[in-house]
Protein backbone atom coordinates (compact mmCIF):
# COMPACT_ATOMS: atom_id res chain seq x y z
CA UNK A 1 0.00 0.00 0.00
CA UNK A 2 3.03 2.05 0.83
CA UNK A 3 5.73 0.51 -1.03
CA UNK A 4 6.48 -1.00 2.12
CA UNK A 5 8.12 -4.74 2.63
CA UNK A 6 5.88 -7.37 2.09
CA UNK A 7 5.93 -9.00 5.48
CA UNK A 8 4.63 -4.54 6.74
CA UNK A 9 2.34 -5.29 3.65
CA UNK A 10 1.03 -8.09 5.07
CA UNK A 11 0.65 -6.78 8.58
CA UNK A 12 -1.04 -4.04 7.48
CA UNK A 13 -4.03 -5.85 5.57
CA UNK A 14 -4.75 -7.98 8.58
CA UNK A 15 -4.72 -4.79 11.25
CA UNK A 16 -6.88 -2.91 8.52
CA UNK A 17 -9.15 -5.75 8.99
CA UNK A 18 -8.82 -5.82 12.73
CA UNK A 19 -9.38 -1.82 13.51
CA UNK A 20 -11.72 -0.57 10.75
CA UNK A 21 -14.67 -2.43 11.29
CA UNK A 22 -17.31 0.70 11.18
CA UNK A 23 -20.52 0.57 8.94
CA UNK A 24 -21.96 3.52 9.09
CA UNK A 25 -20.44 5.08 6.25
CA UNK A 26 -21.77 1.38 4.28
CA UNK A 27 -25.04 2.15 5.38
CA UNK A 28 -25.32 5.56 4.20
CA UNK A 29 -23.55 4.47 0.34
CA UNK A 30 -26.66 1.61 0.36
CA UNK A 31 -29.13 4.13 1.48
CA UNK A 32 -27.88 6.70 -1.56
CA UNK A 33 -27.28 4.22 -4.10
CA UNK A 34 -30.93 2.33 -3.77
CA UNK A 35 -32.19 -0.94 -3.82
CA UNK A 36 -32.69 -1.11 -7.08
CA UNK A 37 -29.85 -3.72 -8.65
CA UNK A 38 -27.03 -1.76 -9.82
CA UNK A 39 -23.74 -2.55 -11.60
CA UNK A 40 -21.02 -1.01 -9.47
CA UNK A 41 -17.04 -0.15 -9.59
CA UNK A 42 -15.56 0.37 -6.40
CA UNK A 43 -12.09 1.66 -6.78
CA UNK A 44 -9.43 0.74 -3.86
CA UNK A 45 -11.63 -1.82 -2.78
CA UNK A 46 -9.17 -3.05 -0.31
CA UNK A 47 -9.96 -6.28 1.78
CA UNK A 48 -13.71 -6.06 0.59
CA UNK A 49 -15.34 -3.58 3.50
CA UNK A 50 -17.05 -1.85 1.53
CA UNK A 51 -17.37 -4.36 -1.73
CA UNK A 52 -18.68 -7.23 0.26
CA UNK A 53 -22.11 -5.75 1.86
CA UNK A 54 -22.87 -4.12 -1.87
CA UNK A 55 -23.02 -7.43 -3.08
CA UNK A 56 -24.76 -8.86 -0.59
CA UNK A 57 -27.40 -5.83 -0.98
CA UNK A 58 -28.16 -7.45 -4.64
CA UNK A 59 -25.81 -5.35 -6.96
CA UNK A 60 -23.31 -6.50 -9.46
CA UNK A 61 -19.62 -4.96 -8.26
CA UNK A 62 -16.60 -4.81 -9.38
CA UNK A 63 -13.47 -4.00 -6.89
CA UNK A 64 -10.01 -3.22 -8.01
CA UNK A 65 -6.88 -2.76 -6.20
CA UNK A 66 -3.23 -2.75 -6.44
CA UNK A 67 -2.64 -4.35 -2.59
CA UNK A 68 -2.62 -8.09 -2.89
CA UNK A 69 -2.45 -8.82 0.39
CA UNK A 70 -5.80 -6.84 0.83
CA UNK A 71 -7.41 -8.64 -2.07
CA UNK A 72 -6.47 -11.96 -0.71
CA UNK A 73 -9.36 -11.37 2.04
CA UNK A 74 -11.77 -10.86 0.11
CA UNK A 75 -12.27 -14.60 -1.60
CA UNK A 76 -13.52 -15.59 1.71
CA UNK A 77 -16.02 -12.59 2.50
CA UNK A 78 -17.21 -13.50 -0.67
CA UNK A 79 -18.11 -17.37 -0.44
CA UNK A 80 -22.04 -18.12 -1.84
CA UNK A 81 -21.80 -14.57 -3.11
CA UNK A 82 -22.13 -14.74 -7.06
CA UNK A 83 -22.19 -11.24 -8.48
CA UNK A 84 -19.07 -10.26 -7.41
CA UNK A 85 -15.35 -9.67 -8.87
CA UNK A 86 -12.17 -8.41 -7.61
CA UNK A 87 -8.87 -8.00 -9.29
CA UNK A 88 -5.46 -6.69 -9.14
CA UNK A 89 -5.02 -3.29 -10.85
CA UNK A 90 -3.12 0.06 -10.46
CA UNK A 91 -6.01 2.63 -10.69
CA UNK A 92 -3.94 5.55 -11.78
CA UNK A 93 -2.39 3.18 -14.65
CA UNK A 94 -5.21 0.78 -15.72
CA UNK A 95 -8.28 0.53 -17.23
CA UNK A 96 -11.01 0.92 -14.76
CA UNK A 97 -13.71 -0.83 -17.71
CA UNK A 98 -17.09 0.83 -18.94
CA UNK A 99 -20.96 0.51 -18.55
CA UNK A 100 -21.39 0.86 -14.61
CA UNK A 101 -24.33 2.89 -12.81
CA UNK A 102 -22.15 3.67 -9.86
CA UNK A 103 -18.44 4.26 -9.67
CA UNK A 104 -17.33 4.66 -5.55
CA UNK A 105 -14.82 6.58 -4.78
CA UNK A 106 -15.44 5.76 -0.96
CA UNK A 107 -12.89 5.18 2.07
CA UNK A 108 -11.13 8.80 1.85
CA UNK A 109 -9.46 7.77 -1.53
CA UNK A 110 -8.68 10.57 -2.88
CA UNK A 111 -7.20 11.81 -0.18
CA UNK A 112 -4.88 8.50 -0.32
CA UNK A 113 -4.17 7.13 -3.70
CA UNK A 114 -0.74 5.66 -4.05
CA UNK A 115 1.40 6.52 -7.06
CA UNK A 116 4.23 8.46 -8.45
CA UNK A 117 2.25 10.96 -10.66
CA UNK A 118 1.29 14.15 -9.82
CA UNK A 119 -0.46 14.55 -6.91
CA UNK A 120 -2.99 16.65 -8.18
CA UNK A 121 -3.21 15.33 -11.42
CA UNK A 122 -4.00 11.82 -10.07
CA UNK A 123 -6.88 12.85 -8.09
CA UNK A 124 -8.44 14.90 -11.91
CA UNK A 125 -7.49 11.68 -13.46
CA UNK A 126 -9.97 9.68 -11.38
CA UNK A 127 -12.32 12.00 -11.42
CA UNK A 128 -12.26 11.53 -15.31
CA UNK A 129 -11.69 8.24 -15.18
CA UNK A 130 -15.31 7.56 -13.12
CA UNK A 131 -16.95 9.74 -15.93
CA UNK A 132 -15.43 7.10 -18.55
CA UNK A 133 -16.14 4.00 -16.69
CA UNK A 134 -20.40 5.19 -15.96
CA UNK A 135 -23.40 4.88 -18.61
CA UNK A 136 -25.13 8.04 -19.45
CA UNK A 137 -26.98 8.93 -16.15
CA UNK A 138 -24.51 6.93 -13.84
CA UNK A 139 -23.61 8.19 -10.88
CA UNK A 140 -19.78 8.63 -8.82
CA UNK A 141 -19.52 8.73 -4.83
CA UNK A 142 -16.96 10.42 -3.39
CA UNK A 143 -16.30 10.33 0.24
CA UNK A 144 -13.66 12.73 1.12
CA UNK A 145 -11.54 13.54 4.30
CA UNK A 146 -8.49 15.63 3.88
CA UNK A 147 -6.41 14.91 6.76
CA UNK A 148 -8.14 17.37 9.24
CA UNK A 149 -7.78 20.12 6.72
CA UNK A 150 -10.94 22.82 6.00
CA UNK A 151 -12.07 21.66 2.53
CA UNK A 152 -13.38 25.19 2.03
CA UNK A 153 -10.41 27.77 2.96
CA UNK A 154 -6.44 26.42 1.59
CA UNK A 155 -4.14 25.00 4.09
CA UNK A 156 -6.44 25.50 7.28
CA UNK A 157 -6.43 22.86 9.83
CA UNK A 158 -9.47 22.51 11.81
CA UNK A 159 -9.11 19.15 13.92
CA UNK A 160 -5.29 19.01 14.34
CA UNK A 161 -1.75 20.26 14.73
CA UNK A 162 1.61 18.27 14.16
CA UNK A 163 2.87 18.42 17.65
CA UNK A 164 4.90 15.31 17.29
CA UNK A 165 4.27 11.61 16.55
CA UNK A 166 1.46 9.78 17.09
CA UNK A 167 0.61 5.89 16.69
CA UNK A 168 -2.21 5.23 13.97
CA UNK A 169 -2.56 1.39 14.27
CA UNK A 170 -1.49 -0.88 16.94
CA UNK A 171 -1.54 -4.51 17.12
CA UNK A 172 -0.66 -8.29 16.00
CA UNK A 173 -1.50 -10.07 12.72
CA UNK A 174 -2.31 -12.94 11.87
CA UNK A 175 0.83 -14.71 11.88
CA UNK A 176 1.44 -13.41 15.35
CA UNK A 177 3.37 -10.22 14.51
CA UNK A 178 3.06 -7.26 16.77
CA UNK A 179 3.56 -3.80 14.85
CA UNK A 180 2.76 -0.23 14.99
CA UNK A 181 1.97 2.37 12.14
CA UNK A 182 3.35 5.62 13.70
CA UNK A 183 2.40 8.87 11.92
CA UNK A 184 5.79 11.17 11.89
CA UNK A 185 5.37 15.30 11.93
CA UNK A 186 5.17 16.65 8.55
CA UNK A 187 4.85 19.96 6.59
CA UNK A 188 2.20 21.61 4.62
CA UNK A 189 2.91 23.68 1.60
CA UNK A 190 0.49 26.28 1.20
CA UNK A 191 2.03 27.51 -2.31
CA UNK A 192 1.58 23.96 -3.83
CA UNK A 193 -0.97 22.71 -0.98
CA UNK A 194 0.80 19.26 -0.69
CA UNK A 195 1.35 17.96 2.12
CA UNK A 196 4.55 16.12 3.19
CA UNK A 197 4.76 13.32 5.93
CA UNK A 198 6.41 10.08 6.70
CA UNK A 199 5.21 6.66 8.45
CA UNK A 200 6.96 4.65 10.42
CA UNK A 201 6.27 0.61 10.81
CA UNK A 202 8.03 -1.09 13.58
CA UNK A 203 7.18 -4.93 13.35
CA UNK A 204 8.49 -7.33 16.54
CA UNK A 205 8.36 -11.23 14.73
CA UNK A 206 6.60 -13.67 17.04
CA UNK A 207 9.59 -15.90 15.97
CA UNK A 208 12.20 -13.38 16.99
CA UNK A 209 13.66 -10.24 14.84
CA UNK A 210 12.40 -6.69 14.40
CA UNK A 211 11.76 -4.64 11.53
CA UNK A 212 11.79 -1.00 10.87
CA UNK A 213 10.85 1.20 8.06
CA UNK A 214 10.03 4.61 7.43
CA UNK A 215 8.09 5.39 4.25
CA UNK A 216 7.88 9.33 2.71
CA UNK A 217 4.50 10.25 1.80
CA UNK A 218 3.20 13.11 -0.05
CA UNK A 219 -0.78 13.96 -0.43
CA UNK A 220 -2.18 17.05 -2.20
CA UNK A 221 -4.66 19.01 -0.37
CA UNK A 222 -7.65 19.60 -2.91
CA UNK A 223 -10.20 22.32 -2.26
CA UNK A 224 -13.89 21.61 -2.68
CA UNK A 225 -13.70 23.98 -5.26
CA UNK A 226 -11.04 22.09 -6.92
CA UNK A 227 -13.28 18.73 -6.68
CA UNK A 228 -16.50 21.39 -8.51
CA UNK A 229 -14.33 22.26 -11.16
CA UNK A 230 -12.93 18.24 -11.74
CA UNK A 231 -16.93 17.08 -11.45
CA UNK A 232 -18.03 19.51 -13.94
CA UNK A 233 -15.08 19.64 -16.42
CA UNK A 234 -15.78 15.90 -16.49
CA UNK A 235 -19.73 16.29 -17.23
CA UNK A 236 -21.20 15.51 -13.65
CA UNK A 237 -24.02 17.42 -11.79
CA UNK A 238 -24.11 17.53 -7.95
CA UNK A 239 -26.95 15.61 -7.15
CA UNK A 240 -26.33 15.07 -3.01
CA UNK A 241 -23.38 17.21 -1.24
CA UNK A 242 -22.72 16.88 2.63
CA UNK A 243 -21.10 16.73 5.42
CA UNK A 244 -21.01 13.38 7.15
CA UNK A 245 -23.68 10.15 7.44
CA UNK A 246 -25.97 12.89 9.00
CA UNK A 247 -26.39 15.16 5.98
CA UNK A 248 -25.08 18.39 7.78
CA UNK A 249 -24.55 20.82 5.23
CA UNK A 250 -21.48 22.16 4.12
CA UNK A 251 -20.11 25.39 6.12
CA UNK A 252 -16.64 27.43 6.55
CA UNK A 253 -15.75 24.84 9.27
CA UNK A 254 -15.96 21.74 7.04
CA UNK A 255 -13.31 19.29 6.77
CA UNK A 256 -15.03 16.67 5.00
CA UNK A 257 -17.89 16.31 2.39
CA UNK A 258 -19.31 13.32 0.93
CA UNK A 259 -20.56 13.77 -2.97
CA UNK A 260 -23.26 11.59 -5.33
CA UNK A 261 -22.45 13.57 -8.72
CA UNK A 262 -24.54 12.17 -12.00
CA UNK A 263 -22.58 12.09 -15.14
CA UNK A 264 -25.40 14.19 -17.84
Amino acid sequence: MFDEKPIISKWVADIYDQKVTETEDVDFLLSVIGNEPKRVLEVCCGSGRILIPLAKAGHTVIGIDADTFMLDKVSAKAAGLEKIEWHKADAVHDDWGSGFNVVVLADNILYNIVSDMDYKKAQELFIKKAASSLVPGGYVYIAYSPGGYNITKPGQSQSHKDNGSRVVWEGTDNDGNYGKMILLPGSFNAETSLNSFSRRFELTFANDGKISQDIDCVKHFATLEQIHGWLSDAGFIIELECEGFDKKTINDESCEVIIYAQKK
